[in-house]
């Protein structure tokens, strides 16, 4: 039997304010609560990262419908600008194709978007592309997407929490706790002993065997992020993430040989393509890449990412992403557990990620979590999250 045919590709925004955008969270939450960043240099833009505009983008979902009426969706960041990169300039290589097309479809869109993109807000848009097919490709067939991509290496995934209270998430099951840096190189020695006064005291709590991470959020230089390496190296710290610029291959490399033995490099968040990754790879840069599937490429590109990791003995352990990671680390060996982005304004309680946006979005319970077999990614858009679609083609 054929493979259905790609009637329509639509690409809306969250209309409504209010969380739908898991960066645009209203009123005190941890993850805008003095973070240290690649912007908190510069007065007035030190207290809050939607001060210097994390949250300008905005939600992206993509709509693809089968010629039998069957929809897929995905969902990233990259708001109107990917909606219109999307309708006006993705569209044309997908409607009329069949949908089990990826390979074709992937480069068609990325060749053709060199001029102006290889990554940022056009790898997002291309993510959610990707992810709207293998959505309705499961759909379609009527399995999940963990089944298209070869099938479940383990029965269930593990996760670690990242949040601002790893205590808590001790409490609630997860294996380690990954901390947002508070102080960067412009708050000076006083800053670093604070970051180092704050992992003693979360250490104190949870005592020596549940992981302890820092998340630098690429605002430290490598001078900085050596000495919070070393000092953090007596509290048992398990890795050090994102510490440099994105694109500072060379002090990543750096970073990685002058870290005490037994601590872990890990970047990649803000990478996107087999191209970043194998850079990152062949320097030796990391221990764990860690590429979030809404922006990296999505599902066709993070396999190649994955693979080209295997091969360099590096894991992989995706960016957040919800259920759209889950389906792939569950078929990966060298994604042994997940991360999971702990919402609640305080980071004491398991609530989903992209509330209120996706309706049936499963959470860990005890820090574990079976990926359920429904088909697709398993979740449907809350109707009661108004979209509007800018730039229908």
């Amino acid at each position: 039997m054929a493979t259905p045919r790609i009637a329509q590709v639509r690409a809306y925004t969250v209309a409504a304010k209010g969380g739908a955008d898991y960066h645009d969270q209203e009123g005190y939450h941890w993850i805008d609560d003095h973070i240290s960043t690649p912007m908190a240099k510069y007065p007035g833009f030190a207290q809050s990262r939607r001060s210097f505009g994390i949250n300008v983008l905005g939600t992206l979902v993509v709509q693809i419908e089968a010629d039998d009426g069957t929809v897929g969706f995905g969902v990233t960041t990259a708001g109107s600008i990917g909606a219109w990169i999307v309708e006006q300039h993705l569209a044309r290589f997908l409607e009329g194709r069949a949908v089990s097309d990826l390979e074709r479809i992937w480069d068609q869109m990325y060749l053709s978007t060199l001029f102006y993109g290889r990554r940022g807000v056009v790898l997002n848009a291309i993510s959610a592309v990707d992810l709207a097919l293998y959505d309705l490709l499961g759909r379609l067939r009527g399995v999940p997407v963990y089944e298209l991509l070869g099938g479940p290496v383990r029965d269930e995934l593990v996760f670690y929490a990242t949040g601002a209270r790893p205590d808590h998430a001790q409490r609630l099951g997860f294996i380690g706790g990954k901390m947002p840096l508070h102080h960067g190189p412009a708050e000076g020695e006083a800053g670093l002993r604070a970051n180092l006064a704050e992992l003693a005291t979360m250490r104190e709590r949870v005592g020596d065997d549940f992981w302890l991470m820092w998340d630098c959020w690429m605002s430290l230089d490598l001078d900085y992020a050596r000495r919070l390496a070393l000092g953090s190296h007596d509290h048992g710290l398990k890795w050090i993430e994102e510490a440099l610029p994105p694109d500072d291959y060379w002090g990543y490399a750096a970073l990685r040989q002058a870290v005490p033995p037994g601590m872990l490099v890990t970047t990649g968040e803000h990478e996107a393509t087999r191209w970043g990754f194998r850079l990152l790879l062949e320097m030796g840069c990391a221990d764990i890449i860690q590429p979030d599937v809404g922006w990296c490429g999505g599902i066709t590109e993070l396999l190649k990412i994955s693979a080209l990791a295997d091969a360099h003995g590096v894991m992989v352990v995706p960016h957040g992403s919800s259920v759209y990671s889950y389906h792939f680390v569950v078929t990966r060996h060298n994604s042994p557990f997940a991360e999971f982005l702990m919402m609640a304004p305080e980071a004491d309680e398991v609530v989903p990620m992209f509330t209120p946006l996706l309706l049936g979005e499963p959470v860990p319970v005890d820090g574990k979590l079976p990926v359920p077999d429904l088909p697709g990614f398993g979740v449907e858009l809350n109707p009661d999250c108004p979209l509007e679609r800018p730039h229908p083609h």
